[in-house]
């Protein structure tokens, strides 16, 4: 975590750089460095609309779009070039990815957060852990989880052979069985089922991260990279409650999706050719042709008409990288989160790759919300498992539905960094307050 005084001299570095560049370039381009700058602000422009034709449009148009796109940072830099300015323009750029990056690294320490509301958990004495080998590239195996989980006195079930397992059938009968712990090492789709489990006969449920992306490990403050230490929880635990979402009669831990990603994730073709699939079907999803299935996603206060794509989430995403989404810090809000996405131009393509408030994104919190369409089916994604559900869909929050032990010493969620803010920057560098006013956000309850 950084000192405050760290923070204040990484925030006079970044700025110093960006003095450097500025100097750089008016020392060595004079006059020219304003015309320098406003064709390099066109080629970026003209290389992003390109790219949002390109996904937003098929044949000749597409293609002309991507020639275009990559043509114009080349023209660029041949201007630069034959102006003998190419090494002041690289130079300065370096310079501005520096000055960037620190200042990134200045707005607010990377702190690991730890929920206050937690007790030690009693010891499991017949704890019930299922295992798929082959989920995350086999790391049940390759990190032992089967012989700790075993030699800690749990009764490990292996899935994932030639037939279909019923897990939840599976889960039911440990249950009958006396099991006093449920768990899972496997993908946050199989997390959820037993979760939803676990939180019907209020046992406490233990997340091993052997998952691919393991979101929800990740957000619970567990190791990713030792799914291993995640099994500490049986011997030396502590338990919180926090909140399950609920669609249907079916629960999510991390995060329901509709329209595009949906529809992408749905397509027979999509495993074996992400790439391909995604392109071929963006453009009709886009612009809403093909499977946009006139959306509508509501609250009791709100409505969002015809997005491109809805994601409704246990508790609230960080949203300062809208590509990756961040984090959950909290899982116990007792709200669930809810993004809307509508791009309609190349020009709010752009906005959405800022932090914060963008023309096209929608972000809101409510205790409920119902996704409809004028289709009687869509496919949705649950924690990244597709299927098809009747419209209209309902999502809810059940708050603190679910008992979670996690080992006593872990890593904790990671912070979000907040969107790079140049006035809070200079006043870090002054010596200023290290504060940041929390970013707007509309709440609905």
């Amino acid at each position: 975590m950084l000192t405050v005084s760290t923070q204040h001299w990484l925030a006079r570095l970044s700025i110093l750089a960006l003095a450097a560049a500025l100097w750089l370039l008016v020392e060595f381009a004079g006059l020219l460095s304003l015309a320098l700058i406003g064709f390099a602000i066109l080629g970026i422009c003209v290389t992003v609309a390109c790219a949002y034709w390109f996904i937003a449009y098929r044949g000749v148009v597409r293609w002309a779009s991507l020639a275009v796109a990559v043509i114009a940072p080349v023209g660029v830099t041949v201007l630069f070039a034959t102006r003998d300015v190419l090494w002041v323009a690289l130079a300065v750029l370096a310079l501005l990815l520096v000055a960037v990056a620190v200042a990134k690294a200045a707005m607010e320490p990377v702190k690991a957060v730890l929920p206050k509301r937690e007790h030690k958990a009693a010891h499991p004495e017949r704890a019930f852990l299922i295992m798929n080998p082959r989920s995350g590239g086999g790391k049940v195996t390759k990190f032992g989880l089967r012989e700790k989980a075993e030699s800690l006195g749990a009764q490990v079930a292996m899935i994932g052979g030639t037939g279909v397992t019923d897990i939840a059938a599976l889960a039911e009968r440990a249950v009958v069985a006396g099991a006093d712990l449920l768990g899972v090492a496997g993908g946050d789709g199989t997390q959820a089922l037993v979760a939803g489990i676990a939180a019907a006969h209020d046992l406490p449920f233990l997340c091993i991260s052997a998952g691919t992306r393991n979101h929800f490990a990740i957000d619970l403050g567990l190791d990713a990279d030792d799914p291993a230490a995640c099994l500490d929880a049986l011997s030396d635990g502590v338990e919180r409650r926090i909140d399950l979402g609920r669609i249907g009669d079916r629960t999510f831990v991390n995060n329901a999706s509709f329209g595009v990603y949906a529809e992408i994730v749905r397509s027979p073709a999509y495993r074996a050719d992400k790439r391909g699939t995604t392109l071929q079907m963006l453009p009709d999803l886009m612009r809403e042709e093909g499977a946009g299935h006139g959306l509508t996603a509501s609250t009791n206060r709100a409505r969002i008409e015809a997005p491109q794509a809805v994601l409704v989430s246990n508790n609230s995403y960080e949203i300062s990288d809208i590509a990756g989404l961040g984090r959950r810090e909290r899982l116990d809000t007792g709200t669930l989160g809810l993004i809307a996405i509508k791009v309609d131009n190349a020009a709010q393509a752009i906005g959405l790759l800022r932090a914060g408030p963008a023309a096209g994104l929608t972000v809101l919190t409510a205790s409920e919300v119902t996704v409809d369409s004028a289709e009687p089916e869509i496919p949705v994604g649950i924690d990244g498992e597709t299927t098809v559900m009747p419209t209209p869909v309902r999502c809810s929050i059940k708050p603190g539905a679910l008992r979670v032990i996690v080992p006593k010493h872990r890593p904790g969620v990671r912070s979000a960094r907040p969107a790079l803010n140049w006035i809070r920057l200079v006043i870090l560098a002054g010596g200023g307050d290290s504060g940041l006013p929390a970013r707007a956000r509309t709440s609905i309850r």
